[in-house]
């Protein structure tokens, strides 16, 4: 795995429980529009509760699910912290952490740095040869 891979992790992880986070606001709104019909059921006709509940139970998978990925996320943010903290040149350390960990852009890395484009292109690309990568072991 190359450095870049490495400290790009945690914006994957985070773009996922970003996913999993509509798809469970998605799962609340037909959960609250399963409700209403029921609620506006006549009432000799039979409800569907077993269904209502199917849909609950699978938000709550679901927040159970986002909870541990966010665990997740915030162990690896922590670990690429200390990785970059290892990078010598400060300047580095906060262009790597501003890409990386807080995941922002190069213009507003650019504006927050006081640095153009190429210079932060330059600077990343050293950056990059100083991260020492951690070997993760194989399951």
């Amino acid at each position: 795995m190359t450095a870049k891979e490495y400290l790009e992790q945690a914006w994957t992880l985070d773009q996922r429980i970003n996913c999993m986070l509509e798809q469970q606001s998605t799962l609340k709104a037909l959960a609250t529009r399963t409700t209403n019909v029921l609620r506006q059921d006549v009432v000799d006709q039979t409800r569907d509760v077993h269904a209502w509940e199917e849909i609950i139970a699978k938000i709550i998978d679901m927040e159970k699910e986002i909870d541990a990925e966010i665990d997740r996320l915030v162990d690896l943010k922590r670990e690429i912290y200390q990785v970059i903290g290892q990078v010598e040149n400060p300047v580095y350390q906060t262009l790597l952490e501003l890409r990386y960990l807080s995941f922002r852009t190069w213009d507003e890395i650019g504006a927050e740095m006081n640095y153009t484009r190429s210079t932060l292109m330059k600077y990343h690309k050293q950056a990059l040869k100083e991260v020492e990568v951690p070997i993760i072991p194989e399951n």
